[in-house]
């Protein structure tokens, strides 16, 4: 099997998008591929020295003329300079905007002989492509790519809706490690948070409007009046003071938990006993595949692909956005019955580790990169158990 060097450009420092772009680098290096991730600075996921990886910074210059620094510019003459130097086969980008468009301006440096990969995540087309000035740039950059993923198949529907797209889309779920997601032992720290008769309701996001924290708030409220239960939310973002304010007015300080960004993702979710993801929007939902693979079921919206990762009734239960009754009557439902909740948690496992595999997912995208080269391999893609 022909191993390739690639290119690979995301938000390195938040969002679902820079946690799976430089996870999949990292697995692709260990398939034997040579990697090069062309960020702005280092991606908070890649941490140690991984063999075959390497980090091109961009650095954006500050000229006097220039009443905001180019960046786009800037990234784009770094990706062609890297692919250059090191004759990269391909450039992947993650994100529409403006990554996809800074890999078409490198290609057309190279002389069209780069070849360029775009995925789709969420917001850039969920948010970005409604705005009837980006419209027109985003659909380019995604007709110049030489291959099109998005992360669901709601994703591809609002893209084609949105934007008129006719090429081809492959569909690529996120995925997680199953080396690195799994339910953790966190007897000896669960006492930090909660009583033994207490559950555990968890809340992870950026804390931006979309995601509804709010109700997460609200939720907790209806559930806390019934059951023993104590409340974590795990990040940052620009609603956190409102929420906090919004916990002291109902008299929850007591009972709420801010833990801050997090670094072991799977050592925090494997405390709760349920995950609360009741998003407006939400192109896939990866916090809550990272839940269910601990073995944490979601309560939440159907909101976007969350359909298409969580199934209704089995690995959690889904209600329209905004319905805080009908989620915290799923909650105390699933808290409130230990068969149920065991059933539940076992059902999350089986379909992290077979559906989201990352084997399996890192060898669809392999695929899309042979095809995309031309070259005539067929990487097999496992079937997870």
């Amino acid at each position: 099997m022909k191993k390739l060097k690639i290119g690979i450009t995301c938000y390195p420092s938040l969002g679902g998008s820079g946690v799976v772009a430089t996870e999949l680098g990292k697995l692709l290096a260990e398939r034997g591929h040579e990697i090069h991730f062309i960020t702005h600075s280092m991606p908070f996921r890649l941490g140690k020295y991984h063999k075959n990886i390497f980090y091109h910074e961009v650095e954006v210059n500050d000229y006097y003329v220039f009443k905001f620094p180019p960046y786009d510019l800037n990234l784009a003459n770094k990706m062609a300079q890297v692919a250059k130097m090191q004759n990269l086969d391909l450039l992947h980008v993650h994100y529409a905007v403006p990554h996809a468009v800074c890999a078409y301006l490198a290609k057309e440096m190279m002389g069209n002989g780069l070849k360029t990969v775009t995925t789709l995540h969420g917001t850039d087309i969920t948010v970005l492509a409604q705005d009837e000035s980006l419209k027109d740039l985003i659909r380019l950059a995604i007709h110049k790519s030489d291959g099109v993923t998005a992360v669901s198949n709601d994703l591809i529907r609002e893209t084609r809706s949105l934007l008129d797209i006719l090429t081809p889309i492959d569909l690529t779920y996120n995925f997680v490690d199953k080396r690195v997601y799994y339910p953790r032992d966190v007897t000896n720290i669960r006492s930090d948070f909660a009583l033994p008769n207490e559950k555990i309701l968890m809340h992870i996001s950026n804390f931006r409007p979309v995601k509804r924290v709010g109700d997460v708030i609200d939720i907790f409220d209806r559930v806390s009046k019934r059951i023993p239960a104590k409340l974590l939310l795990v990040g940052e973002g620009p609603e956190l003071s409102k929420i906090q304010c919004q916990i002291n007015k109902l008299g929850l300080a007591d009972r709420v938990h801010f833990l801050g960004k997090q670094e072991d993702v799977a050592q925090v979710i494997s405390l709760a006993d349920v995950l609360l993801l009741p998003s407006e929007k939400e192109s896939f939902g990866l916090v809550s595949l990272e839940a269910m693979a601990c073995g944490v079921p979601t309560i939440g919206s159907n909101a976007g692909g969350i359909p298409e990762l969580v199934t209704h009734g089995e690995t959690g239960f889904l209600s329209p956005f905004g319905d805080v009754e009908s989620m915290s009557e799923n909650a105390i439902r699933l808290l409130t019955d230990p068969v149920l909740h065991a059933t539940f948690k076992e059902a999350c496992l089986k379909r992290a580790r077979h559906e989201f595999c990352n084997d399996s997912i890192t060898a669809q995208y392999e695929n899309i990169y042979y095809r995309v080269l031309g070259v005539d391999t067929r990487v097999e893609v496992p079937v997870c158990e």
